[in-house]
């Protein structure tokens, strides 16, 4: 019997456990939910050993970026900007960055057609990665909203927002890198796309949206990290918008439930090919 090694497949261990496939009509196939978990389990118990470097990389990274712009920035609104959108960052570069390259990986080695012979939904596939890791971006996140508060002397008292924002943005942006790696018909192109996606995130997050050109402004509007970093930013201000902070959620809301679909789509595309 062959199976592809555990090092390979997003959760290694599911997929040793169900290395031997079920014959059609023996046994129902596993529940959605069930499925979701064991893979998100599994998912994160990897990505702790290997993609600890990394995430410290994107929290260096979103300190470093924060740190440059001090020198430019002196505060208000455009401070509020750049703590919001390099604490986002962190979750782009995670959660759609690394997540594309994994899925184009995982499409290039073969992984996709493990999964396929296994009585798993495909959403159960997606759903546990995306959240797991989505769910690894927790402590560069905080570590970098709470820097970056100090550096610019913002408040900290709503940094619980970022409950929501985490969850949201990260479903957003996980759900848009696993389906550009699932639809890139290389891995290589899979991290390229990966990479200009999180650039995307840098550039029309990090930096104020009052001194971006409108055509720039307009492509911003697409990117689905955005609302997430308007729904932090406005959170700084003594007397935040309640309103407008839930109405940015909610767009990070469907946008997730949308890219998510579209990368289930795409993994059920990929699976048969």
């Amino acid at each position: 019997m062959s199976v592809v090694p555990a090092d390979v497949v997003p959760g290694g261990a599911l997929a040793v456990e169900e290395a031997a496939p079920r014959p059609a009509g023996l046994g129902p196939r596993a529940r959605l939910w069930p499925s979701m978990a064991a893979v998100y389990r599994a998912q994160l118990s990897r990505a702790r050993v290997a993609r600890i470097p990394l995430l410290f990389v994107a929290t260096f990274q979103s300190v470093g970026i924060m740190i440059l712009m001090r020198g430019v920035v002196d505060g208000g609104g455009e401070a509020q900007a750049v703590v919001a959108g390099s604490a986002v960052l962190v979750v782009a570069f995670v959660a759609l960055n690394l997540l594309a390259q994994y899925f184009g990986q995982l499409r290039a080695s073969g992984g996709l057609d493990h999964y396929a012979t296994l009585p798993v939904p495909p959403a159960a596939v997606v759903l546990g990665a995306a959240g797991a890791y989505a769910s690894f971006t927790v402590p560069g996140t905080v570590v970098t909203a709470v820097f970056g508060c100090v550096l610019f002397g913002l408040p900290l008292a709503h940094l619980w927002v970022l409950a929501a924002v985490i969850p949201l943005a990260g479903a957003a942006l996980a759900g848009l890198g696993a389906a550009l790696g699932l639809l890139a018909p290389r891995a290589e192109l899979a991290t390229l796309l990966g990479q200009l996606g999180m650039s995307a995130a840098l550039l029309l997050g990090v930096l104020p949206a009052e001194r971006m050109p409108e055509a720039v402004r307009l492509a911003r509007d697409l990117l689905p990290s955005t609302y997430g970093v308007e729904a932090f930013a406005r959170t700084f201000g003594p007397h935040p918008d309640w309103a407008r902070v839930l109405g940015d959620l909610a767009v990070c809301g469907v946008v997730g439930v949308l890219s998510l679909a579209v990368a289930t789509w795409a993994y059920r595309r990929a699976a048969v090919r």
